[in-house]
């Protein structure tokens, strides 16, 4: 059996398999918390990076082009390139974590991973935290992009209807259902389903089995043959629940960076307010 059931549980390390690595030279450990505690204490050899509040609003290909490009420049300043493993973690599996995990395969990364259960978890399996810091090697990291991992706000819009196509908002029930404004309209992109990110994660922090998520996701008709297009404000929670459909092998996932965030600001675009049951 793989761990907690998973089709690709490789795509998660367990504080185990980061400590058997610790001191390898061929891997990058990216600590995506805030800078005061990072600086508390962090895992060993960690270098910081807080990539919380780089969002982008118009996912329209010279703006999207731009964004990236200032991606994977701050990932080489980190050390990244796609010959070493890249681990991210924060202190559970979030939506920080999740979020450079995400970018980093988009880049067409082929060994990144999520740290399962974050440094609550390392740190409960008896590892020790150290304020010592390292300085990152600054490389050119050359990629080689995978664009069917990214969905633009047109594409999304052009495929809204399609009996194989669903919209998966990952934000708050306020947010779903209109009560939460946080943009210049409030509401859900049409025909999405609704599943907050945080239910992705068990008592622990940690991401939920195999059958835990395929619980929640297949009576709502988000399965394997279809295509899924995440989104929630910026990209964030997205990309948790981007990641937690790999892990049960979904093949054609998408996430929106974009979100609702341009969608809500976009009159052009259709919006519907969900009936709350």
């Amino acid at each position: 059996m793989s761990y907690k059931g998973y089709t690709h549980p490789e795509l998660l390390f367990t504080p185990q398999d980061l400590q058997k690595r610790i001191h390898d030279k061929n891997i990058v450990i990216i600590d995506t918390r805030e800078t005061h505690e990072f600086a508390v204490g962090h895992i060993p050899n960690a270098v910081h990076w807080d990539l919380y509040g780089i969002s982008l609003v118009d996912t329209s290909p010279a703006p999207f082009a731009a964004f990236m490009a200032m991606f994977a420049l701050l990932l080489g300043n980190r050390g990244v390139t796609l010959d070493k493993t890249v681990v991210f973690y924060e202190n559970d599996s979030g939506m920080r974590a999740a979020r450079g995990y995400w970018f980093t395969e988009y880049f067409g990364h082929k060994d990144v991973h999520v740290l399962d259960g974050g440094l609550n978890a390392y740190v409960k399996a008896g590892y020790e935290t150290t304020t010592a810091c390292i300085k990152p090697e600054h490389v050119a990291f050359k990629i080689a992009p995978v664009p069917h991992t990214f969905i633009s706000a047109n594409e999304m819009r052009d495929a809204l209807g399609q009996k194989d196509f669903v919209p998966m908002d990952t934000r708050s029930a306020g947010e779903y259902y209109g009560r939460i404004v946080r943009a210049a309209r409030g509401g859900a992109i049409p025909g999405a389903k609704h599943i907050e990110y945080i239910d992705n994660l068990d008592q622990t922090g940690a991401y939920k089995s195999a059958d835990q998520l395929k619980a929640m996701y297949e009576p709502l008709s988000v399965t394997p043959d279809k295509t899924i297009a995440c989104y929630c404000q910026g990209g964030y929670r997205s990309a948790h629940t981007y990641l937690a459909l790999r892990l049960l092998g979904y093949p054609n996932v998408r996430n929106y960076i974009g979100s609702w965030k341009e969608w809500g600001d976009r009159p052009d675009l259709p919006i519907e307010t969900p009936k709350e049951s």
